[in-house]
């Protein structure tokens, strides 16, 4: 048996349960921040995430909390804040991202930056992504300062900017320039959370991986000429057959150690016919057909399983007459942690090109036995009795991925949501909104695991 599960063994009391907190009397003022911060626009482009930073920072002043500001640019500020401990284990952080993606405001029924509070939700662009993360880390450290919490470790709240497509001002500037002020052993950010049905949470996703982006343009070329005389070398033809090639493309199934154990606990709390298919997922005899069955009702796992190759932007010409001498169309690729990208397209009727520079490197997963992990998974059994820990990997990208990069075991956590809502109102989407009970929980979440990692065992 592994020394961090003997330890919870011999010591089931949660840090938590040393230090009370007045949920009643904190709740107003949680959300009062939420609301605030959601009202500042900081839709990226073009960011502005300094306005969020001034308030954030008045808020860690007036508590006296230290705190510094580091701008790559005036007005794309990153905040951070931290607690000491006594030294004797590495820091830990708590980060939520500053900017927001932004909004066709035509498609909202409510003003996107008002915070409207409505049928027991709080709606605004960024409500699930992120400043329900951004206001319980700051609430997190308001309260470890008020109650004057001894700590084995340094606790870290990192307010970034950026994280919706430009790292460069954000995370990856921290990391490259400012490493001293945030190199921790753990982080906790966005990209898990809960599913509730009928009230009951019956699982929390933490996710400990994502899939990495690459941007890759394929460009065709062709001899230009009058539309009036066509010409086998067409570049039109050959981007759209090389787009098709891709389309086509079914690269196999993998697993690696979070999605074996994400489809394995899935399988406790599923249907005995959803559970046979997770069980399923290696057996050379049924893939195919399961495979099949992903591809057309469960996109989500389908996209976990493999790297995925999306065309979504094709260019070509300029006149309806003229034979265009060259088109391309743009990939989203999304590949596997461990994927060799060289080997995902070869496709030589076309001219493959790197569509910038990667906005986040490879990394291995997250442990699934750090005490970290351990804590979660403890703290998912005691607050929500029944629920299952599913370690994940997230199909899309955060800022964990740059910190993964150099060394960070990081874990994604997130407000548990119910199930009829999981189509409707999410990150990015018009109308997004988080229920409020829900965000109340999740401070409750974020702080009691922090207190547990972090918090002296003795007073």
């Amino acid at each position: 048996m592994r020394l961090t599960a003997l330890l919870f063994l011999l010591c089931p009391a949660f840090a938590a349960d040393r230090f009370p907190v007045d949920w009643a009397r904190i709740k107003p003022e949680l959300l009062e921040h939420y609301s605030a911060l959601i009202r500042i626009d900081t839709s990226n482009p073009p960011g502005n995430e300094t306005n969020a930073v001034n308030y954030v920072k008045a808020v860690l002043d007036r508590e006296g909390i230290p705190n510094q500001v580091f701008a790559l640019e005036p007005d794309r500020g990153n905040l951070v804040a931290r607690l000491k401990g006594n030294g004797s284990k590495r820091p830990i952080i708590v980060m939520g991202h500053l900017d927001v993606v932004g909004v066709q405001r035509e498609k909202w029924t409510v003003d996107p930056f008002r915070a409207i509070r409505k049928d027991g939700y709080i709606y605004g662009r960024g409500a699930l992504d992120d400043k329900d993360n951004l206001s319980t880390a700051m609430m997190l450290m308001v309260l470890l300062k008020r109650m004057n919490v001894p700590l084995d470790r340094d606790v870290i709240f990192v307010a970034e900017a950026g994280e919706e497509g430009t790292s460069a001002v954000g995370i990856r500037y921290l990391v490259e320039q400012h490493w001293d002020a945030i190199d921790a052993e753990y982080a906790l950010a966005e990209g898990g959370g809960g599913v509730s049905r009928d009230g009951t949470v019956r699982y929390v996703s933490i996710s400990t991986t994502e899939k990495m982006p690459r941007q890759t343009r394929l460009v065709a070329h062709g001899t230009a000429g009058h539309g009036s005389i066509p010409r086998q070398d067409n570049a039109v033809t050959r981007i759209a057959e090389a787009v098709s090639r891709v389309g086509a493309w079914q690269p196999a199934m993998r697993l690696n150690d979070t999605t074996r154990a994400y489809f394995e606990r899935l399988a406790t709390i599923s249907s005995p016919e959803e559970a046979d298919r997770y069980n399923h997922l290696t057996d050379p005899k049924r893939s195919t057909e399961i495979e099949k069955y992903f591809s057309e009702r469960e996109l989500s796992h389908y996209s976990m399983l493999r790297t995925s190759v999306v065309p979504t932007i094709i260019k070509a010409g300029f006149r309806s007459n003229v034979i265009p001498s060259e088109a391309e169309a743009t990939l989203d690729i999304r590949a596997l942690p461990d994927e060799d990208l060289r080997r995902v397209i070869h496709d030589r009727t076309v001219e493959v090109v790197a569509a910038g520079q990667a906005s986040r490197p490879g990394s291995p997963p997250s442990r699934l036995d750090s005490e970290m992990f351990l804590v979660l998974e403890n703290l998912t059994k005691r607050l929500y009795p029944g629920a299952v820990t599913l370690p994940s990997m997230l199909t899309g990208a955060t800022d964990m991925a740059q910190l993964r990069a150099k060394g960070v075991q990081s874990y994604g956590i997130g407000p548990v949501i119910d199930e009829k809502d999981r189509n409707t109102g999410g990150a990015h989407a018009d109308d997004e909104r988080l229920e409020e009970t829900s965000l109340y929980r999740f401070m409750e979440f974020l702080w009691n695991a922090v207190t547990d990692i972090a918090a002296s065992k003795k007073r």
